[in-house]
């Protein structure tokens, strides 16, 4: 009986826990692939990992819609074969893409590149793929068990999206891999128990399966950085390797340390330096990122270094300053702090393997610096300044913080290689945007300095956004002059900016100008300054710094900002994506300078976007919208008679809006809530699991409230976006007011604040999908599979979609499409026939 049932799809109940499995591993999947491309390439890619995720599940839906009758003749085999293909694939299509040679510094002058972006894409869709057909084979078999299927699916899949947070904090990433790759096959044999196998053989074998990819050596699966990454680079000197190396979501830390070629790192040291820095250990946060490890033995003197760098200036104007440090790394401020007699240091680090580095397994060869000061036995004798070390993100500490400082030292985050190539490009950076440095400037005492560090990139790009951020923060905080209060210097590869809380003097201007004179380094601005003293010791061609930095203080700043041939307008909260320089007028010119090495002026992150939403168009209307117009062609082709055009034409305005609308929420809903959740990871798995969670329980609930409001109600959809446009309109307006007075609270607490706040918008977004699939299969069911499709390709086109305007116009630009969109939807619906809830 039991092998009869078994062939015949004679299943008593869905599996249950086997859905939950292979849902918990494929979105534990698809936050772990962003860690790994975050430690592989520059960026997280989540609009691309998010975008092929949906494909899978949807070609899946596509597949089985061709293969309904095989689902429902041998569902057990089936379900186990692809849930087991999901374990296989998730780990060989991902040691399969690492071997692809795609290289994004190269993708606009190799049409090589963008194929194998394609392939890419298309391989670790492929996992997704076989986790989708598991569900969507599921819903066929049971159709009328939805809301069982969809709660455990729903359950599993928020378990997976925290779950591998906590993971992360305990595995390395490769090992997290072969774990998830390990649960296909254990859902497999689950799902082959909870069906009634014949025999139990084949789940003991699926269960001995499972034991097979822990087995796999380390270095098979292990993440392959670009050869281009500081850390890849750093390690090709001889005798270089990594001494220590830790795991957590906030990234991979490794420790470098070169005993043949010693490392010395001192971003823009003055070409009339005499003194070098003492040993260095390099620490790499995701093999970028280098931040010197300074052995220290207590003599101030051996500091000396730190003076000859841009960043010193601000202690030349200040006498034993309190000062912030954002962003402290492995210490190298904290020391040049140090070395200028502050009387407090807090530093403040996101990353707590950093500062457990420094603190404990380094102590002594850094000289105890983050062990609450630089005592008598590391100094000499003399008591060093108190050192307080926070684990924080930089902008919700300073958010949070009641203090008041003399000098808040922004430090140099990030790679110079990086940055000048433009890798950072789609990153939301929060430390520099206007109302960051409003926070900031509101936190600095009276004649208080804020020091910011960048690299000098020319033409000049990073320090000219800096600057124009800073006169914006500056007349936003009610400053008539604000060219009284900037100061610009520059040495051959770094500058600083000085916003000071109060107007230069005569004195802090003479004291700026010996620096530079004894270091060559260039002043750039400061107030009253003569074009004649810009651009003497490091000579640039025009337009050099001060002609620029005085034509953001001008009249003309609209259009200065306009005419320029890169992309500086100021970053905002809305639009944080401060290294975002890209602008399309001005590619010709660029790409005609290929042959000069005009190309290094390229920014590569915004191009592997747009050749990423090309193809996310393209691989969905193959895989996903294809096949569902053939099955629905054919089915009206077996009945001879095609569904009407205007109802073809309404289903697609309908599901392609919601779609759209929904993607565009989530996609910047997880970019907003960086800031709130303090790393991008963070974001993706909390936002994701909030949506996943309350969507679902917003589509289950529809029908049922839907019906309700149908009888008070005479318009129940335009209903449905009122409510979806008041949740998002509540949202918008609450978080600049959680992001100024719930940073400090624990992380626990701030993922609970931001799923409550997600709640009510996702559960209302949950409603349109089943609310139209209801209409759909009421008034013409041949239509389901070109629904499916459509709101498929409007999903996987919509992730990458949603990145790519919200650089351009904001995140609340974008939730504002998705509410027009919305109603666009509701719009189609009112034309269509009424709904058989009413």
């Amino acid at each position: 009986m039991a092998a009869t049932r078994a062939r015949s799809g004679g299943e008593a109940a869905p599996p249950l826990i086997a859905i939950a499995l292979i849902s918990a591993a494929a979105l534990a999947y698809e936050i772990l692939l962003m860690r790994l491309f975050s430690i592989i390439l520059w960026h997280h890619f989540a609009y691309m990992i998010i975008s092929l995720a949906l494909l899978g599940y949807g070609a899946s839906g596509a597949l089985l819609s061709v293969a309904r009758s095989a689902v429902q003749r041998r569902f057990a085999p089936l379900f186990c074969a692809a849930a087991a293909a999901f374990g296989t694939s998730a780990i060989g299509c991902f040691v399969l893409a690492q071997r692809v040679p795609f290289n994004p510094l190269e993708i606009l002058w190799d049409p090589q590149q963008l194929v194998y972006l394609l392939a890419v894409y298309l391989l670790l869709a492929l996992p997704f793929l076989c986790a989708g057909a598991c569900v969507c084979m599921a819903y066929s078999r049971w159709q009328g068990m939805p809301s069982r299927i969809y709660s455990f699916d729903i359950l599993g899949a928020g378990a997976g999206s925290l779950g591998v947070m906590g993971l992360l904090f305990v595995l390395a990433p490769e090992q997290a891999l072969k774990l998830i790759g390990a649960m296909g096959f254990a859902a497999a044999a689950v799902a082959w128990l909870e069906c009634g196998g014949p025999r139990r053989w084949p789940a003991l074998a699926l269960i001995a399966l499972a034991a097979l990819p822990l087995l796999l050596p380390q270095a098979f699966v292990a993440p392959a950085m670009s050869p281009y990454k500081e850390l890849s680079q750093t390690l090709r000197i001889p005798q270089a390797r990594i001494i220590e190396q830790s795991f957590s979501p906030l990234g991979m830390v490794s420790v470098v340390e070169s005993p043949l070629t010693p490392l010395r790192h001192a971003p823009g040291l003055s070409l009339n330096a005499l003194v070098e820095p003492p040993p260095q250990l390099g620490v790499f946060i995701d093999g970028e990122g280098l931040s010197a490890l300074t052995r220290f033995d207590g003599r101030r003197e051996s500091l000396a270094h730190l003076d000859q760098i841009t960043s010193a200036l601000p202690y030349h104007l200040l006498r034993r300053p309190r000062v912030l440090v954002l962003g402290a790394g492995a210490g190298a401020d904290v020391l040049q702090a140090h070395y200028h007699a502050a009387r407090q240091i807090d530093a403040v680090e996101l990353n707590p393997q950093v500062i457990d580095l420094v603190r404990e397994r380094f102590a002594d060869y850094a000289g105890g610096i983050y062990s609450g000061g630089v005592d008598a036995a590391h100094s000499g004798g003399t008591q060093g300044p108190q050192v307080l070390v926070h684990a924080a993100e930089a902008r919700g500490f300073v958010a949070a913080s009641a203090q008041h400082y003399d000098l808040i030292n922004v430090a140099l985050l990030d790679s110079f290689s990086a940055a000048s190539a433009g890798l950072y490009a789609l990153s939301e950076n929060y430390l520099y945007t206007v109302e960051a440095l409003q926070d900031d400037l509101r936190h600095l005492e009276p004649g208080g300095l804020l020091a910011i560090t960048r690299w000098v990139a020319l033409p000049p790009r990073d320090a000219l956004k800096l600057f124009g951020a800073a006169v914006v923060a500056l007349e936003r905080s009610g400053v008539a002059d604000p060219a009284s209060r900037l100061a610009l210097v520059r040495s051959w590869q770094t500058s600083t900016l000085l916003v000071k809380n109060g107007a230069f003097s005569a004195e802090d201007i003479a004291a700026i100008k010996t620096f530079c004179t004894e270091r060559s380094f260039d002043v750039a601005f400061y107030p009253g300054m003569m074009p004649g003293e810009a651009n003497r010791y490091n000579v640039v061609a025009p337009p050099d710094l001060f002609d620029s930095a005085t034509a953001l203080l001008g009249p003309g700043r609209d259009e200065f900002v306009q005419n320029y041939k890169f992309h500086i307008e100021p970053a905002t909260d809305d639009r944080p994506h401060f290294f975002h320089f890209f602008k399309w007028r001005s590619l010709p010119e660029l790409l005609s300078l290929k042959e000069q090495g005009g190309l290094p002026l390229l920014e590569w992150g915004y191009p592997v976007l747009v050749a990423t939403l090309a193809q996310a168009v393209l691989a969905s209307l193959l895989l996903i919208a294809a096949p569902a117009a053939w099955v629905t062609w054919v089915g009206a082709r077996q009945r001879n008679r095609e569904p009407p055009a205007a109802s073809r034409g309404r289903v697609l305005v309908y599901f392609a809006a919601i779609g759209f609308a929904f993607m565009f929420i989530e996609i910047a809903f997880i970019q907003k809530f960086v800031l709130f959740l303090s790393h991008p990871l963070y974001a993706v798995s909390v936002v994701l699991f909030s949506f996943l969670l309350f969507a679902g329980i917003g589509s289950a609930a529809s029908k049922r409230l839907h019906a309700a409001s149908a009888r008070v109600l005479r318009h129940p959809q335009a209903a449905l976006v009122g409510a979806i446009a008041l949740s998002a309109a509540l949202c918008l307006s609450l978080l600049p007011w959680l992001f100024q007075h719930s940073m400090a609270l624990p992380d626990a607490v701030r993922i609970v604040i931001s799923a409550a706040l997600i709640a009510p918008l996702a559960f209302f977004m949950g409603m349109p999908f089943p609310l139209g699939l209801a209409r759909v299969e009421a008034s013409d069911a041949r239509l389901i599979p070109w629904a499916w499709a459509i709101n498929g390709c409007a999903s996987v086109t919509g992730a990458v979609l949603a990145t790519l305007l919200a650089i351009h116009v904001g995140f609340s630009a974008v939730v504002v499409a998705a509410l027009v969109l919305y109603g666009v939807a509701a719009a189609a619906s009112a034309a269509h026939a009424p709904s058989p809830c009413s």
